[in-house]
């Protein structure tokens, strides 16, 4: 299947799709931030990209479909999603977002739930539609809050659990596309999804993760 990537930021989800759906293939990476971490990572693993305007949604559409896509992966893309772009790849387009959907929507996920009292966050990954974080969930991943975390190290708690479940995403939604409703299951028996009592079991679980694409 072929991947096209939007990014705005360091684009360290970007650099896991690649290294770790290697059935599939990242044809391009479009990036919204002249200079950002993404644009570095595409450079070193031999993948295309592009810079585009956040008013260039036409062009963006356009690019992927010159690229021929056949699934659009939000990863960390920092601004809301048109409906011409959804039209244009119906349940084709699905996003990473910190926070255990429907909860804490939008932008500060992590500092919302922090600031909310919970005991547990973690990630969601979902189809794109025209409500901001509201599609259809593909799959959740928890993350303990621990007594001494603050924004940085839950953030990266929470990145390492994305690492996890969004390559199983995308293995999902090339299944649906294949063959619709075909009953293909996500294996969250192995991956823990009800967040264990430690934070030490994410390392294993991203290689089991690797092992499976």
């Amino acid at each position: 299947m072929r991947l096209g990537v939007l990014c705005s930021g360091s684009g360290s989800n970007f650099e896991n799709i690649v290294r770790t759906c290697t059935k599939d293939e990242v044809v391009i990476m479009i990036h919204n931030k002249k200079k950002c971490g993404a644009m570095k990572r595409a450079d070193k693993l031999g993948i295309p990209h592009c810079y585009m305007h956040n008013q260039d949604e036409e062009h963006i559409i356009s690019l992927l479909q010159a690229w021929h896509v056949d699934l659009v992966i939000l990863a960390g893309w920092m601004r809301i999603v048109t409906k011409d772009l959804i039209s244009a790849f119906p349940d084709r387009i699905i996003n990473v977002h910190p926070s255990l959907l429907p909860k804490y929507k939008g932008l500060h996920a992590v500092e919302q739930a922090m600031e909310a009292g919970e005991r547990y966050t973690g990630a969601t990954v979902h189809y794109v539609t025209e409500e901001l974080d509201g599609g259809p969930i593909i799959i959740q991943s928890k993350v303990p809050i621990l007594e001494d975390d603050d924004v940085k190290s839950l953030t990266k708690a929470i990145q390492r659990r994305e690492y996890a479940i969004l390559p199983l995403a995308i293995e999902y939604v090339k299944h649906e596309l294949q063959k619709p409703n075909s009953g293909y299951l996500l294996q969250d028996d192995i991956y823990g999804w009800d967040g264990g009592s430690l934070r030490e079991d994410l390392d294993e679980q991203v290689v089991r993760t690797q092992q499976l694409c």
